[in-house]
């Protein structure tokens, strides 16, 4: 089990950018393949990218291929999302999560942190 803590959101406006940390405390950090996902205001959660243990490979919802790019430092125990040219639908509360090599689900969530993208 991996304890998840994002930090980095806020109020940005189109067009505009942030980076998303997520900080992973517990077991072995290279163990888990990471990602992000959001849920936007009424709407269901949806994945937005994931990324392989060593870093190598990495996955995208096609509503953000191009704009986003998910990475990770295992030394640091953090994987990023990095957000370019924000479009209000990209409002949404983002959160990480981990999944251990061995499992089919992930089984550890972050708290999420609020993006805002004004019009």
């Amino acid at each position: 089990q991996v304890q998840l803590v994002e930090s980095g959101g806020g109020l940005v406006q189109t067009g505009g950018s942030l980076t998303l940390s997520c900080a992973a405390s517990g077991r072995t950090f290279s163990s888990y393949i990471m990602a992000w996902f959001r849920r936007a205001p009424g709407k269901e959660r949806e994945f937005v990218a994931s990324i392989t243990r060593s870093g190598g490979n990495a996955n995208y919802a096609d509503s953000v291929k191009g704009r986003f790019t998910i990475s990770r430092d295992n030394a640091k125990n953090t994987v990023y999302l990095q957000m370019n040219n924000l479009k209000p639908e990209d409002t949404a509360v983002y959160s990480c999560a981990a999944r251990h090599w061995s499992l089919t689900e992930y089984s550890d969530w972050g708290q999420g942190t609020q993006v805002t993208v004004s019009s």
